[in-house]
């Protein structure tokens, strides 16, 4: 069985474990998208990790999702990052950059304009604004000579990412945003080649890692998928299907890996896992589900195929997890309400482990 401890070849990275921390919202960007000095050692404090992915970043003002998240999009977005990747790097360990298009998961108080999706359909419940959580809004249906526009904008922010000094970037591709949205079959009603039919539901998703690849080369470029996920009241139709076609159109791509969340049956994951040629990152636990990922959890998946294990809850209070997970250390539980709040409280404030005589 493989082991949790033992090095593994990404790309061009070799990391030291197989432990990955996961991509989390923390809103902790300042209102204009950079980075500031509190996510640099916030991530360079989770250096142990043998590959950081980071919160959801912006590929583009109108794909910001929700206020205080980070952006890449332009020259001082990618100046302000490099604070983060140097700190990273300096204590030894390997970022990716999650960039993120809400889609229609966003809302006009947070981008000025009405948000964009593949179809006119609302998300199901609230979305976060600067005035609290607000009513989904109505999208406005993308053109169909403006969907290829959203697709290359992750492969410009991938740019950005490799000039900020990150190691490559993961597609998010979970979760109800926009290629979960292009994905979905009740969040896209498009008649035209971009909807319908699954080679049409997944094109958007290809185009997009396609043009990324392009950008910035295939050893740089993973995407996050949550097959049969309902986040933001999305629904697939034949998932077993869907993304059987979806990993067979990305493998002649060569991406550095396919990153799944535990959000069907493990027989279905199995499945894809037979069907991806590459490495396979698995999230063991549904993000909406009550239970963080633990060590069992990570050492069942390994012995399922999965060639590395992320963490997401678990890594909040813990910036020492390898740590911990090394020598069976208990974790530290997070303060829920510090999860969005903004400042150091409940980010910075988690210490390492302390040994007792």
């Amino acid at each position: 069985m493989t082991a949790l401890f033992t090095p593994h070849r990404l790309g061009e990275l070799t990391l030291p474990n197989r432990v990955v921390m996961a991509p989390m919202t923390r809103s902790r960007a300042t209102p204009d998208g950079l980075a500031t000095p509190s996510m640099a050692t916030y991530y360079a404090q989770r250096a142990t990790a043998g590959l950081i992915v980071t919160e959801g970043v912006q590929p583009s003002l109108v794909g910001q999702s929700n206020p205080g998240t980070p952006g890449l999009h332009n020259d001082e977005q990618v100046a302000s990052w490099r604070q983060v990747t140097d700190a990273v790097h300096a204590n030894g360990g390997r970022i990716f950059a999650q960039l993120m298009h809400g889609g229609r998961v966003s809302h006009p108080d947070t981008i000025g304009q009405t948000p964009v999706g593949p179809s006119a359909v609302a998300a199901v419940g609230e979305v976060f604004t600067r005035r609290g959580r607000l009513p989904a809004p109505v999208p406005r249906a993308l053109e169909t000579e403006e969907v290829p526009v959203h697709a290359r904008a992750y492969a410009e922010a991938a740019r950005r990412a490799v000039d900020a000094g990150f190691d490559g970037v993961e597609l998010h591709g979970a979760n109800g945003y926009l290629i979960s949205q292009f994905l979905s079959s009740n969040a896209n009603l498009r008649t035209d080649a971009y909807g319908g039919s699954p080679a049409h539901r997944t094109r958007f998703a290809v185009e997009a890692a396609t043009a990324t690849v392009e950008a910035v080369g295939a050893a740089r470029v993973g995407i996050r998928l949550s097959p049969g996920g309902t986040l933001w009241g999305v629904r697939e139709t034949g998932v077993p299907e869907l993304y059987g076609l979806l990993l067979e159109r990305l493998a002649p791509l060569g991406l550095a890996y396919v990153h799944l969340e535990a959000t069907t049956e493990d027989e279905v994951l199995d499945s894809l896992r037979a069907a991806w040629p590459g490495t396979l990152v698995m999230n063991p636990t549904d993000p909406t589900g009550p239970r963080w990922t633990e060590r069992a959890d990570a050492d069942r998946w390994l012995a399922r195929g999965a060639d590395l294990v992320s963490f997401g809850r678990a890594y909040l209070a813990n910036p020492d997890l390898v740590e911990r997970l090394r020598l069976g250390l208990p974790l530290a539980g997070a303060e829920t309400e510090t999860y969005f709040q903004g400042g150091d409280r409940g980010y910075l404030t988690y210490p390492a482990y302390q040994h007792v005589a």
